[in-house]
């Protein structure tokens, strides 16, 4: 192998160190509009650092940065214009991140470029698809906090940015800290804009409610639809199911890339130095032109059943459209729905419910959990503790299958699958909190 010609042209390159501030001016000329560095060994990085190791073994620092989006075409009525801009920067941010790669490998710096967003993993859905979680990484660089809807605001750029990140084979001489304040002003505009309620203005978040509305022509929105495909039988029935508009609409997600519902959060918050200017001038001009078109605007409104998204939207805007849907947030395994438990719970649903259930799982997984609703919130701890309203023992393999609604309640009886000790009314009310 000494004598092929490959062999033989090689050249070692000597790895040429690179300081901060080297780093940052390369990221910059390479078209980010902001960059921090953030070491592999930094406790915020501590969820994910398994899974950076597991697509760059080599990794020592990661490159957080940020492309800036346009602001009036986020803003903008028309959802054309907010997408074409989502995917327009999300495909920057992509570039942006090779041209990094490129520049770094010619200094013979090795280095690895995950994609800002899709395409992910999805032979994990629903569980974490996606390969880093970018807005940790962000805040631990210093690019900004998360604001009370849950979008990270950059102290000049505002949440007008997307995110994308770069794994180093290399140390770097120092690293961001986080912002000693948060950019967001808590004005609530997101709270008011949001067409299924998601944000609370006590800071609680509505993570089915968003998921299901915002990305229905996403990932269990798709799957949901081709169910409907499945089950109408007929072109009549499909049509009694599915409205011309939203068959167009799903053909040119998937011919042009899929297409956000709302995201208004993003587009009516006035937080960010170059963005605020006009909610100051003019607070009232500033709701009339940006808030209100957003909350008037006559559309679907995709929600589950029985949801407080459902019972939201109808009381607040009642001149949209209600669509009831499934969630697309229907577990495969067990470990799926445990961790979605919290996303998917209903707090309006829950109301007054009181209530502590012991769940013993056998079969192919198996395990003892203790849930317990209370104040209108959902709590999971390992094991059986305390005393409980309702002792649930079922095989994990068919407690999904119920889940999923491909068993019924009566099925679970009748084989066996499923024994209660309590009153059963407690089963039926732990069901309201999350409904499907």
């Amino acid at each position: 192998m000494q004598n092929h010609p490959t062999v033989s042209a090689h050249r070692p390159q000597p790895v040429q160190p690179i300081s901060a501030s080297e780093l940052r001016g390369l990221c910059l000329e390479a078209g980010a509009d902001d960059v921090g560095f953030v070491a592999l060994d930094r406790a915020e990085l501590e969820p994910e650092r398994q899974e950076i190791l597991r697509l760059f073994p080599s990794t020592r620092t990661l490159i957080c940065f940020l492309c800036r989006m346009n602001v009036e075409p986020v803003r903008s009525l028309a959802r054309n214009a907010a997408n074409q801009e989502f995917h327009s920067t999300g495909d920057e941010v992509n570039q942006v991140a090779r041209r990094i790669v490129r520049k770094l490998a010619e200094r013979g710096i090795r280095s690895m470029n995950p994609p800002m967003a899709f395409p992910m993993e999805m032979d994990r859905f629903p569980g974490k698809v996606w390969s880093i979680s970018l807005k940790p990484l962000a805040v631990a660089a210093g690019l900004g906090r998360i604001g009370i809807h849950r979008n990270l605001i950059h102290p000049r750029f505002g949440n007008f940015v997307l995110i994308g990140c770069i794994l180093l084979a290399q140390e770097v001489d120092s690293q961001g800290t986080a912002l000693d304040y948060n950019p967001c002003l808590e004005c609530k505009l997101c709270v008011a804009a949001c067409p299924v309620g998601a944000i609370s203005p006590d800071g609680r978040f509505d993570f089915g409610s968003c998921y299901t509305h915002n990305y229905r022509e996403f990932m269990g929105g798709f799957t949901d639809w081709v169910e409907n495909i499945a089950a109408s039988g007929s072109a009549t029935g499909y049509r009694q199911k599915v409205e011309d508009s939203e068959s167009a609409s799903m053909w040119q997600s998937l011919s042009y890339g899929a297409n956000y519902k709302a995201a208004y959060c993003l587009a009516v918050c006035p937080a960010g130095e170059d963005v605020i200017g006009p909610f100051l001038a003019d607070r009232a001009n500033f709701l009339g032109e940006v808030v209100r078109p957003l909350q008037r605007k006559v559309e679907n409104v995709y929600v589950r059943a029985d949801s407080d998204a459902e019972a939201y939207a109808k009381k607040r805007f009642p001149h949209k459209k209600i669509r009831r849907v499934q969630s697309g947030l229907r577990p495969t395994t067990l470990a799926n729905f445990l961790s979605a438990l919290a996303h998917v719970f209903q707090p309006g649903q829950a109301g007054n419910l009181q209530a502590t259930y012991h769940f013993c799982f056998y079969g192919a997984e198996s395990g003892e959990y203790t849930i317990v609703i209370e104040n209108q919130a959902v709590r999971l701890e390992a094991g059986l503790l305390g005393a409980c309203n309702l002792r649930v023992r079922t095989d994990s393999q068919a407690w999904i299958r119920f889940v999923r609604k491909e068993w019924s309640l009566a099925r679970l009886l009748l084989t066996g699958k499923l024994r209660l000790k309590g009153n059963p009314r407690w089963l039926v009310a732990f069901g309201r909190c999350f409904p499907s």
